[in-house]
């Protein structure tokens, strides 16, 4: 079994192959654009039974949840590396372009981002990592003057999908304009 919210279990190697199996044709159901990842159909591709499927993905969410660990994982790093920057608010400029890029390529990805509750443990980890990482920077950022006081990473991570959300009902031709609206509202009041 894949573990829940505040639950550890270890997978059996047979629920490790078959946890791989269905995330590698869910991959590869999207990669041929079918978004709908309904846990069925999966779990006939993958041959193995519905209830495994269930048992290791509770709901689509969950599922959606374990294909963006890695791009979670990304983000993850790039924030890190923003903290190390020598310009907090050049390393701010940097993270959220890279986060929204990834949000636009992965519309999935977006929607873990921008939920408010986790199927998993790890999503929830990962969450507060990236958490952890942009208050870092935000606190260097308002140190030295470049945003302003009433923001946290929460914040950043909502704002930043609500551009994504402009970008992707605009077409994505205004994508450089609605990160520009966001990083100048970052700033200061004048």
């Amino acid at each position: 079994m894949t573990p829940r919210a505040g639950q550890e279990t270890e997978l059996r190697a047979d629920a490790v192959r078959n946890r791989a199996r269905i995330l590698r044709i869910a991959r590869g159901q999207l990669a041929a654009g079918d978004t709908s990842l309904q846990l069925n159909a999966i779990a006939r591709l993958a041959g193995v039974g519905v209830g495994t499927v269930y048992r290791h993905f509770p709901n689509r969410h969950a599922l959606v949840e374990a294909l963006s660990a890695e791009r979670f994982r990304e983000l993850i790093v790039e924030a890190q590396a923003a903290v190390a920057a020598e310009d907090p608010l050049a390393g701010l400029h940097r993270l959220l372009r890279f986060g929204l890029d990834r949000m636009l390529d992965d519309p999935d990805f977006a929607a873990v981002l921008e939920s408010a509750g986790d199927t998993g443990s790890q999503t929830s980890e990962m969450r507060a990592e990236l958490d952890q990482a942009v208050t870092g920077l935000l606190d260097r950022a308002r140190r030295s003057g470049a945003i302003r006081d009433d923001v946290d990473a929460g914040d950043v991570r909502r704002l930043l999908c609500g551009v994504q959300h402009a970008v992707r009902s605009g077409g994505g031709a205004r994508r450089d304009l609605y990160l520009g609206v966001l990083l100048e509202g970052l700033r200061p009041p004048r």
